[in-house]
């Protein structure tokens, strides 16, 4: 297999992995909170041949001394693009919105391992019955909502009227009069590129890593960098227009690289047919 072809084939194994993730970026268009991937590619490895033995004669040369030859292209990151996505209204009133961008709702998810804390945009909130009493907010696949201290929010069964304030406090009002007020658990990503898509539109932090570092807890004083909109729903930040292009232009790329494969097989069965 001659360098054409290796180049070419390494190249189409990792356009391969961008048209997975432009295709999850389509699939998702209608995934509330949803935020697209990027693909961001760079240069393999590549060879140094120096092939000019007195370096004298190189002294008007412009370009790097030598002979570069590369081996083909990678995928060097795929990256959330946290741009904030439109706003729907619903008039729900346990739909809540995330307005300020790298802001994540936790959530409590149960894992073979053990129960973990994964981060949501999808504020589309339900109550699921506890006991006789009382019921506990949770997303539309069953998982418990956190407060600011990481606890299951239980609500009053008798609750009729909920209110969410702007810095996240959630206010059940129940039919005595009384109210139940809650701190909503959000957090401030710091580094949203070390998050991990987890499945069932949650996020969550890799084995080992730090979540100190990942992000910041909005809770104290520092509550008042929330931005909450009740009775509405943020869309998926997937543009189709630009998703459609990049798939193009991926098709184009990878057409080349596959014309290019074709054209080196050919070339070496001319070479095979010389007697």
């Amino acid at each position: 297999m001659n360098r054409t072809m290796i180049t070419a084939t390494n190249t189409l194994a990792q356009l391969q992995k961008q048209m997975d993730i432009v295709s999850h970026n389509v699939a998702n268009i209608g995934t509330t909170g949803y935020k697209r991937k990027e693909a961001h590619f760079t240069d393999m490895l590549f060879q140094q041949f120096n092939n000019q033995e007195n370096m004298d004669l190189e002294t008007e040369r412009i370009t790097p001394a030598g002979i570069r030859q590369g081996v083909g292209a990678k995928l060097a990151q795929s990256q959330i693009v946290m741009k904030q996505g439109a706003l729907k209204s619903t008039e729900r009133p346990l739909d809540m919105a995330l307005t300020k961008e790298g802001q994540y709702f936790r959530v409590l998810e149960q894992t073979n391992e053990g129960a973990a804390v994964r981060f949501t945009r999808d504020g589309a909130f339900y109550l699921t019955p506890v006991s006789e009493n009382e019921t506990m907010l949770v997303t539309g696949d069953g998982y418990p909502v956190l407060d600011e201290n990481n606890n299951s929010i239980i609500i009053n069964r008798q609750a009729q009227h909920y209110k969410v304030t702007e810095n996240g406090r959630l206010i059940a009002e129940i039919a005595n009069g009384d109210m139940q007020e809650f701190n909503l658990g959000v957090v401030q990503m710091n580094k949203p590129q070390f998050l991990e898509q987890i499945g069932g539109n949650l996020l969550g932090l890799p084995e080992g890593v730090d979540g100190e570092e990942i992000f910041t807890e909005l809770n104290g004083a520092i509550r008042g960098q929330i931005g909450i909109v009740q009775g509405a729903l943020e869309q998926s930040n997937v543009d189709m227009s630009k998703e459609m292009t990049d798939l193009i232009n991926l098709q184009r790329a990878y057409q080349f690289q596959s014309r290019s494969v074709s054209m080196a097989d050919q070339m070496m069965g001319l070479v095979n047919g010389i007697r």
